[in-house]
């Protein structure tokens, strides 16, 4: 049965099936001095044009407007919108191009000639998707599915949220695609930056990765990440993680959406990531991803300039008397679910039942913008909010005195400024929100200006005040310390909250206030945009220092990032040199490398058997099996080999072929009574995980165990170990979901450094060198080989093959791709072999010395 996983996605939303209009003519892909345009379509093109910042959203920062009389569209530049603000995070010569939506549909015939005069005239790229496709892509997947999967909200019946539909998620892939081919128009891969903005272009990365192998990407999310107990339901899970890996850097507002974004990422990913000099970064396939924690501010310039206009001079002076003698709290929140409006209501209500001296000074005004999505979850939170409003002003109302004021309307900026300069206290109780501005906005009308100071008839010089009750679920909560933090849900701390708020002494809000205006001033809209650009811009110049290989089908794609030197290796090439040498060094590793490492069955089959035996008994080789596994394992399934040399639990035991004994490299084990029942109490508190007993070694493992609570665990472990064993002579190592611990100087490395050691001992030193393996362990060989051989002992150097089986970082130069590669090549060294009977006597009596 084929897979649904989507995986294939990425090619079918370039094929005809999705049936996407084409733009009608493409748009220059780099401008360079004015009147001329640069066309080309390498990823070598280089721009004469200042700095470039490409930001990507849903919808352009504009106005657009038909003129019905005239026939033609009037657009105008949103200055309230985000997109447009961050500009000023960057420098005055950087050049910024917007792609992103229309928030009208324009005419199939119209859309060249409006694409074209965006371009010149507004630096914008709209990207016209078809209005099917738009509907379930924004109003379907986006606003029905991840929206309410963001923000906790899971479809558990009909009547609660949409379930997954494959064709709304289909159309985004499909919207995603658009865009993605509307920024490769404009993009120059090698000079640009690519911003993108939030949840509604999650895979685009995928898109632009797959075409620009290097490409400079950002990616930032406004909305919450959910914990990986609600993300994990999503059926796409893995193909979202994955289009967001494919960024350098991925921003959240709050350390707690970062930390479930990496929860996710090694609860279903298996990926693991550390802090390096203070940034978080993950490590994916030799791409570093950072992780930046960034909440984003407000424009301060843009909200000083409405408080300064004279018509919010007159609406404060109107609000200042209609509230006159009166406490006003203030509530700004889009009608939605998870404001919490109604829960603010019932908060307000219990204040005023516990305190009925507030009744008839207290005021609740709460403005309502318009919801920003339709559905029956809408009109229930709205039917519900005016059924408490007017059940708590039929109660505690009088002929002129409304408790609650709801103003459910369009209202222009300069109204709420005046509402926001007037509110003795602001009440944020969203239960769950990416950031809100709303607290922001209000601490800035606080402060005032001197044409609101005298509209209000306050003294300039007079101390200024304010109160914050947010909820703990709000992006902005963390960095508002001088607030009083709620919990939404609980309805009498919430009202207690308000309380305390409206009776605090004016030097204690005047404190609040000023930390609070402080904040809010220095880390506005331009340090968020300036700071996430200079980390991108970090994150992104190792680029051209490693090569890149895509892999990966569909939504799957990845790209893999490794040393320039770093290369696969040729049969023909090694075959060439074993030929021509005489005194061969062989190390392979057994477990992925020799044999599957997914493989069920262990024992070697009849072919590398063969393999062994073809190598080992021709007598210019020195061939030996490295492994972790035990002595009695390997022996057993190797008995055919009698001349294959043998390192077991990584050469703590050693032998040099089937007749000759086996030797240790260390003998005191008089730690492991003080490990064991360390580990056991590990084991004990910590389900999933066990221990795994070796003669020289023990080792604690955790891979079926949480993968959050198995990692805490094993840090623990090797914290309490290191101190328990620190005048033991052993050492204790963290691996993949391992703690082991193990006699000290006892590696792999070592077994490669006594062998060759040996052959310069015996006079024959190596010409030859070829080391193979998969996993971490295998790299201390890496490391030995390169080592030894440029010790004076060594009179010429040795041809040196260390090779890594798969594309990863190593120490190694080459690679392999997996164990049929490995096993291809060792076919072809055994067949320039010249196999012959060999006496071994004097290699055992050489070794035996060493050891």
């Amino acid at each position: 049965m084929p897979s649904r996983s989507c995986a294939n996605l990425l090619d079918m939303a370039s094929g005809d099936i999705l049936d996407i209009p084409q733009t009608p003519r493409g748009l220059p892909r780099v401008m360079t001095v004015p009147g001329i345009i640069a066309d080309g379509d390498s990823d070598g093109v280089s721009s004469s044009c200042r700095e470039r910042k490409i930001v990507v959203a849903n919808m352009l920062p504009l106005h657009a407007q038909r003129d019905t009389t005239a026939k033609k569209w009037l657009f105008s530049l949103d200055k309230d919108s985000l997109l447009l603000q961050l500009k000023d995070g960057f420098s005055p010569e950087t050049e910024v191009v917007y792609v992103g939506s229309l928030k009208v549909d324009v005419e199939h015939s119209e859309q060249e000639e409006v694409a074209q005069r965006l371009l010149e005239e507004f630096k914008c790229v709209p990207t016209f998707v078809p209005h099917d496709i738009q509907e379930k892509f924004y109003h379907g997947f986006c606003k029905q599915q991840l929206w309410p999967l963001f923000h906790y909200m899971l479809p558990m019946c009909p009547d609660h949220g949409d379930r997954f539909d494959r064709q709304m998620w289909q159309a985004y892939v499909s919207a995603n695609k658009v865009f993605a081919d509307k920024v490769m128009e404009v993009v120059n891969p090698d000079d640009d930056y690519i911003w993108i903005q939030d949840y509604h272009l999650m895979v685009l990365p995928t898109f632009l990765r797959k075409r620009y192998h290097r490409v400079k990407l950002g990616f930032f999310l406004h909305s919450p990440f959910p914990s990986s107990e609600i993300y994990r339901t999503l059926p796409v899970r893995d193909e979202i993680l994955k289009g967001l890996l494919n960024c350098d850097l991925i921003g959240f507002h709050t350390f707690d959406y970062a930390r479930h974004f990496l929860s996710c990422c090694s609860r279903m990913l298996g990926l693991d990531y550390e802090s390096k000099r203070g940034h978080i970064g993950l490590d994916y396939f030799g791409r570093t991803v950072y992780i930046k924690i960034l909440p984003v501010g407000i424009h301060m310039g843009r909200l000083e300039s409405v408080m300064n206009l004279s018509s919010t001079f007159d609406k404060a002076k109107e609000v200042q008397e209609q509230f006159k003698g009166k406490k006003v709290i203030l509530g700004v929140d889009d009608m939605d679910i998870f404001k919490g409006i109604s829960l603010k209501l019932l908060a307000f209500e219990y204040l005023l039942q516990q305190d009925q001296s507030l009744q008839g000074k207290l005021v609740l005004v709460q403005i309502v913008n318009p919801a920003r999505s339709s559905g029956k979850d809408v009109q229930e939170a709205k039917r519900e909010t005016y059924s408490t409003a007017e059940r708590i002003n039929q109660i505690y109302g009088r002929s002129n005195y409304e408790p609650v004021i709801l103003i459910d309307r369009p209202v222009p900026r300069y109204e709420k400024t005046a509402y926001y300069a007037v509110a003795e206290c602001c009440l944020v109780n969203a239960v769950r929100d990416g950031m809100n501005l709303v607290p922001y906005k209000y601490i800035v009308c606080r402060q005032g200006s001197p044409g609101m100071d005298d509209a209000m008839g306050i003294k300039t010089d007079s101390p200024r005040t304010s109160m914050l009750v947010v909820s703990e679920f709000i992006g902005c909560s963390p960095s508002l310390s001088g607030a009083i933090r709620v919990n939404p849900w609980d309805i009498e701390a919430v009202a207690e909250a308000l309380n305390v708020a409206i009776t605090m002494s004016d030097s204690e809000k005047q404190l609040r206030h000023e930390k609070h205006y402080r904040y809010v001033s220095s880390h506005d809209v331009a340090y968020w945009a300036r700071s996430f650009m200079q980390d991108l811009e970090r994150a992104c110049k190792d680029h051209y220092s490693k090569r890149c290989w895509g892999i990966g089908l569909g939504l799957g794609f990845r790209v893999i990032a490794l040393s320039p030197n770093f290369r696969k290796l040729s049969i023909d090439h090694i075959v060439s040199s074993y030929r021509r040498t005489q005194r061969r060094a062989i190390f392979l590793d057994y477990d992925g490398t020799v044999v599957p490492q997914s493989s069920l069955v262990k024992a070697p089959g009849a072919e590398v058997i063969t393999l062994l035996n073809s190598l080992s008994n021709d007598p210019k080789n020195t061939v030996y099996i490295v492994s972790g596994r035990g002595r009695k394992s390997l022996s057993e399934w190797l008995a055919p080999c009698e001349r294959l040399g043998i390192a077991a639990e990584h050469g703590y035991f050693i032998r040099s072929s089937k007749m000759s004994d086996w030797e240790c490299l260390a003998s005191d084990l008089e730690w492991k009574p003080i490990v064991e029942p360390v580990m056991k109490l590990y084991t004990e508190t910590t389900d999933g995980s066990y221990i795994e007993p070796k003669e020289s070694a023990l080792v604690w493992h955790h891979q079926d165990a949480d993968p959050d609570f198995g990692s805490c665990q094993a840090k623990e472990l090797l914290d309490h170990l290191e101190n328990v064993l620190s005048n033991e002579p052993a050492v204790v190592k963290r691996g993949q979901h391992i703690v082991e611990v193990k006699p000290q100087g006892v590696t792999k490395g070592l077994v490669a450094q006594k062998v060759l050691s040996m052959m310069v001992d015996s006079g024959t030193p190596p010409d030859f060198i070829m080391c193979i393996g998969d996993d971490r362990s295998d790299e201390d060989m890496f490391e030995s080989i390169l080592s030894s051989v440029s010790s004076p002992s060594v009179s010429a150097a040795p041809d040196i093959f260390a090779c890594t089986v798969g594309q990863k970082p190593s120490k190694a130069k080459y690679y392999l791709d997996d164990t049929a590669d490995v096993l291809r090549l060792l076919q072809g060294l055994g067949n320039a072999s010249c196999p012959k009977p060999r006496h071994t006597a004097h290699f055992q009596v050489a070794f035996d010395s060493v050891l």
